[in-house]
């Protein structure tokens, strides 16, 4: 019990961490501009076209990556944590320190994956 209670102390500091950054690279990328309004030819319109969809895809994955990282936040805190949100067993310790905001057991995301 006591090895839950410190991996929970880390968890949550990692998903605080990480998500501090990511608030910070989306406040950067959300900034950033992908031109300088000088549009030349075809070819300048198809690069600019190319990175304002990488941005938007970039942002997504960014937004994706959040939304996870505070859906764990909520489940820590709601003593929900840990647990496979499909079959209710405890996810194991390695997964969660490698994938914090893990919601499945290693069982449940193959077979998610895998439908």
């Amino acid at each position: 019990m006591k090895q839950r209670v410190q991996l929970l102390e880390r968890v949550k500091k990692k998903l605080f961490k990480r998500r501090k950054e990511m608030m910070e690279q989306l406040e950067t990328v959300s900034h950033d501009k992908v031109s300088d309004g000088q549009v030349k030819d075809s070819g300048d319109e198809a690069l600019l076209f190319c990175m304002e969809k990488l941005k938007t895809s970039l942002e997504k994955t960014e937004i994706d990556e959040l939304k996870r990282i505070d859906d764990a936040l909520h489940r820590i805190s709601n003593g929900e944590y840990g647990f496979c949100v499909d079959c209710g067993k405890p996810i194991s310790n390695v997964r969660l320190e490698t994938f914090p905001y893990a919601a499945r057991c290693i069982i449940c995301q193959e077979a998610l994956e895998s439908s």
